[in-house]
């Protein structure tokens, strides 16, 4: 008797061998219609795969992300099939699944144009109409080696070469079309259809740019056209918002191949990089923290002592000045442990709250530089808390509700928490990975905050949780995080007196609620379309006077309005009051006062917003007591919080 447990707890049962459809089509004819594969004792298969010892199984479907890895992947292999019929001399390499969709390389020498994506895209909608059978065979390591290479395809021998010994070399077909690939796949390519090629690009064989230039192909896969046109839209959408062309546009920033992945902020984006800065810092004094400043450069020495040599060398920038290494710093944790290592301290002074709008460098890649979203010079608004091991669940609640407040001020509202646990290349006991996970799992769960788990996804020195925010357009964003480590600490010699008087390691909490402030403010500017809040515009307010006889009157409102902390200016030019109205809507500027003689005699202002809204004619106090209470909530963050 063959049983197989499912991962309700029951239990099917079965005379003989079966495929894992079988024992969905046992279990509904509606199941068995949407199985794309099945996980048997943890390990995924086709949904062909034959099932003849007891075993544990998941029926995998487009709702898993397991399923949607398998649309995407075979949606992969199936532009890869049209590449070949339509383009034979072109060679296959790699297909992998990414976020939002997948890609495959092909060596095209001609090249591929956007033309002739629409002709692949459609010879792909044949086959998926012909519901071509896709099947799996095993084949022994020389024998796919020499098929392959009788095919011309040195590529895939090549990739093969590269399997462990213990693997086996599985090849998919349908049609006449073979590829290597360990699965699994869809039954059939009539399960496919949900699918578009968005672009194509170069990249180099392995990622080497000594290696051959190929042709990348880019698409995106969904289990049905009404998600495939929702996300369509948000492409749409997030090209509107690209927070390249609205820098450039509201003039608050730019790029240049002099500093690569290095930002030059213009004035209107110093404005609201400061204005965040200072917010971020009335929240510091009002939540019991000392801000600080750590060197840029520091000795080799002292990178290898953190762990930060060994683990992250990839990623930093080094020199070498009298005979000595040095790292320029990618990270701000070993400078702020310096600090506490000034002066032995005692566990009544603990916890003690550390931050720094830490400037820092990261050898990023160049292919993935991406304006503000990604790159190589930016600051961190983090901050190191020292406590004891029984502070250590008071401080990661204040730090959540911190971090849930500040979100909150920008306006986000959907936050997605998860709890990333230790990675296979770690520092520090196992035992102090368990206590630290445990604390971070406990805090959320006393606070009834929902939190998926990462496993493998923490940093080397600890695991963390991971704050993502949900944008305008759906888009995930991953933004602040809470990290305990008792393994930095101890490394760098950092330690306190206990009330028994022994010395003894304090926790070292990491913490970044914005992370970047470079990216989150990619991040705002692409979610609000340029529209920032009023209390984070560059120019708050613009006054445009009518004629030349009422300057004098923009001018006075413009100062008293200043006096009040409003950032505000005039727009006096000789044009036509329509003309000026709609460039500084372009500029997204909240308010514009419209002032003529009316205005002038009566002592009040024409409001209009951005969004077109006329909001009639009111008195100057009247307006300057609006705007006020709108911006002042957030430029003075200098309350009373228990510490």
């Amino acid at each position: 008797m063959l049983k197989i447990r499912l991962t309700d707890g029951s239990i099917c049962n079965f005379e003989e061998s079966v495929t894992v459809m079988q024992v969905a089509e046992q279990i509904s004819n509606s199941l068995a219609r949407a199985a794309l594969a099945g996980e048997v004792d943890g390990k995924l298969v086709d949904i062909s795969y034959l099932l003849t010892t007891d075993c544990t199984l998941r029926i995998i479907t487009a709702k898993d992300p397991e399923g949607l890895d398998v649309l995407r992947h075979s949606t992969a292999h199936l532009l890869a099939q049209a590449v070949k019929i339509l383009f034979p001399t072109a060679q296959v390499t790699i297909g992998p699944v990414i976020e939002n969709g997948f890609y495959y390389d092909f060596v095209y020498p001609p090249g591929f144009t956007q033309d002739n994506l629409v002709e692949i895209e459609a010879k792909m909608l044949e086959l998926v109409k012909v519901k071509q059978k896709v099947k799996r065979v095993v084949k022994e390591r020389e024998e796919a080696i020499s098929y392959f290479k009788n095919l011309g395809e040195k590529y895939k021998a090549e990739i093969i070469n590269d399997v462990s010994e213990s693997e086996p070399i599985s090849l998919y077909s349908q049609g006449e079309f073979v590829d290597l690939c360990r699965g699994p796949h869809v039954p059939n390519t009539g399960y496919l259809g949900a699918f578009k090629l968005l672009k194509v690009s170069g990249a180099y064989w392995r990622g080497d740019s000594n290696n051959e230039m190929l042709q990348r192909i880019y698409g995106t896969a969904w289990p049905s056209k009404k998600e495939l046109n929702e996300y369509l839209h948000q492409i749409e959408e997030a090209e509107k918002r690209d927070h390249r062309k609205l820098g450039k546009q509201l003039d608050l920033f730019h790029f240049q191949e002099d500093a690569p992945g290095m930002v030059f902020w213009h004035p209107n984006g110093w404005t609201l990089y400061t204005a965040i800065q200072s917010y971020i810092r009335g929240k510091l004094i009002e939540y019991g923290y000392q801000e600080v400043q750590t060197p840029q450069l520091m000795d080799r020495s002292l990178w290898e002592k953190s762990g930060h040599w060994d683990k992250f060398r990839q990623h930093m920038f080094t020199t070498n000045i009298d005979n000595r290494d040095y790292a320029i710093k990618p990270m701000n944790c070993p400078g702020r442990v310096q600090i506490f290592n000034q002066g032995l301290k005692s566990y009544r002074e603990l916890p003690i709250r550390i931050a720094e709008f830490g400037l820092v460098h990261r050898n990023e890649p160049s292919g993935t530089l991406h304006g503000l979203l990604r790159a190589r010079r930016f600051t961190q608004d983090d901050a190191h808390i020292f406590c004891t091991d029984a502070q250590l669940q008071t401080e990661i609640a204040k730090l959540i509700d911190l971090t849930f407040n500040i979100y909150r001020d920008f306006g986000f509202d959907n936050i997605e928490v998860a709890l990333s646990t230790r990675p296979k290349e770690r520092v520090g006991d196992d035992e102090l990975w368990d206590i630290a996970e445990k604390a971070l799992g406990e805090a959320l769960s006393k606070k009834n905050i929902a939190y998926t788990v990462q496993e493998g996804e923490g940093a080397f020195y600890g695991p963390k949780h991971e704050f993502v925010l949900r944008d305008s357009i759906g888009r995930a964003w991953q933004c602040g995080t809470i990290q305990v480590d008792f393994s930095m600490p101890q490394l760098l010699g950092a330690e306190y007196v206990s009330e028994d008087g022994s010395k003894r390691i304090p926790v070292m909490i990491h913490r970044a609620i914005l992370g970047s402030l470079e990216r989150f403010i990619g991040m705002l500017i692409e979610d609000t379309e340029g529209k920032l809040p009023t209390w984070l515009a560059p120019t708050q307010v613009i006054i445009i006077n009518i004629t030349e006889k009422q300057a004098n009157y923009a001018q006075s409102i413009e100062k008293i309005l200043k006096k009040h902390g409003v950032r505000t200016e005039t727009d006096l030019r000789n044009e036509k009051i329509g003309y000026k109205i709609r460039h500084h809507t372009l500029r997204r500027v909240p308010y514009m006062l419209v002032v003529g003689d009316r205005e002038r005699h009566n002592e009040s202002v024409s409001v209009r917003t951005r969004e077109g809204d006329d909001l009639g004619t009111i008195p100057v106090s009247e307006f300057t007591s609006t705007v006020c209470a709108e911006i002042d909530p957030f430029s003075n963050q200098f309350g009373g919080t228990e510490t």
